[in-house]
């Protein structure tokens, strides 16, 4: 019994998959999975600190070119990351390049500290937020989305604020079209895979980590419809952008016939291959281990070094092709797999703030 009850708790631990597919125009719920039930955003979660930044755009507290310094708290943020120095400043232009398409988490960081101060009170600003805009099962403890096991949602509740986005921000929602982001004479590619390959995609986010799962926030619009679909917990990048193309041609599928029957036409679309599996490359369908070379950066690592000694073993073709998927796909898996337990911040000293809200006072007990 102990036994049965130990294997219990771990594969409901292990459970990483939903999915939830809005027709954005309508609200309506077109298809959902696991739709209410908790999940690791990964770096989803830099979607509330981008829309933060937005409400600050739009308030005036911040300008495009203001600069942004560099606290050594940011400067510490592990990879994916653009190797900020303490002391160094960042634009808020460049910032928000950097957060659509490289995922940087020290620009998360400075980001949140910019706007709350440190970024565990900018955390509870997001938190504050979400909840103002109905997400009320979601709690944020950093803005970047590293590993932190309080920090939580649902695949509902990234939906509520993908629509957020587009309906409160869809003068900035551009910037998650951009393909590419070029920063100290490199460019980085976005890294979600569906923008200019699935008709519509123009936006929004891709995220993981390996507690996660490959997680992608998309967002297509054809002839006048918009349709948003989210899928966290995917085995590979490949299966999860695989799942969610399904998932938008379903959507559309339904809005062009309104005679189909939701059900019936997402019923076709199959689930992924294992879809709680463990989040790390797959080899001839069996999961593997990631080992990284020392002195590899985080989207440089030579394919040879993305597989074990299994993997060399085993066909070597097959090998360096799915080892060049992961590289290619999510450049920040590779650091992000030597992140096993919690990562606890430490407070900053404040840099300037912006002001809140009463609402935002209350929330926090904040004494004015």
């Amino acid at each position: 019994m102990l036994f049965m009850s130990g294997l219990a708790v771990q594969t409901a631990a292990a459970e990483k998959y939903a999915s939830i597919v809005i027709d954005a125009d309508t609200h309506e719920v077109l298809h959902a999975r696991n739709a209410d039930e908790p999940r690791y955003p990964a770096s989803l979660t830099k979607v509330m600190t981008l829309y933060m930044l937005f409400d600050a755009l739009k308030a005036g507290d911040v300008t495009l070119d203001e600069r942004l310094t560099v606290s050594r708290h940011a400067a510490s943020q592990p990879p994916s990351n653009l190797k900020l120095r303490t002391g160094s400043t960042i634009t808020v232009r460049d910032a928000i390049g950097a957060l659509v398409n490289k995922s940087a988490n020290d620009v998360a960081a400075v980001v949140g500290e910019r706007l709350g101060g440190t970024e565990s009170r900018f955390a509870q600003l997001m938190t504050v937020k979400a909840e103002s805009l109905g997400m009320q099962n979601t709690r944020f403890m950093n803005a970047s989305g590293l590993p932190d096991t309080r920090q939580l949602t649902t695949a509902r509740d990234l939906a509520i604020l993908a629509e957020a986005m587009l309906e409160n921000h869809a003068d900035y929602y551009h910037y998650f079209s951009q393909r590419s982001f070029t920063w100290g004479g490199r460019d980085y590619k976005n890294h979600n895979d569906l923008l200019g390959k699935v008709d519509g995609v123009d936006g929004i986010k891709t995220g993981y980590t390996r507690a996660s799962g490959f997680n992608l926030m998309a967002s297509a619009k054809r002839d006048n419809r918009r349709v948003i679909a989210i899928m966290l917990g995917g085995n590979t990048s490949k299966s999860r952008n695989t799942h969610v193309e399904d998932l938008v041609e379903a959507a559309f599928e339904t809005l062009n016939d309104p005679a189909e029957q939701h059900d019936l036409v997402f019923a076709k679309v199959a689930l992924p291959i294992h879809p709680n599996g463990a989040a790390e490359p797959m080899l001839n369908g069996k999961p593997l281990r990631v080992i990284i070379a020392e002195g590899g950066s985080d989207d440089e690592a030579p394919a040879e070094t993305l597989v074990t000694a299994q993997a060399v073993a085993a066909d070597k073709a097959a090998a360096q092709e799915e080892a060049a998927i992961v590289a290619r796909a999510e450049p920040e898996i590779v650091e992000q797999t030597k992140m096993e337990t919690t990562i606890n911040v430490a407070e900053q000293p404040k840099t300037q703030m912006m002001s809140v809200s009463e609402y935002e006072a209350r929330q926090m007990g904040i004494v004015r």
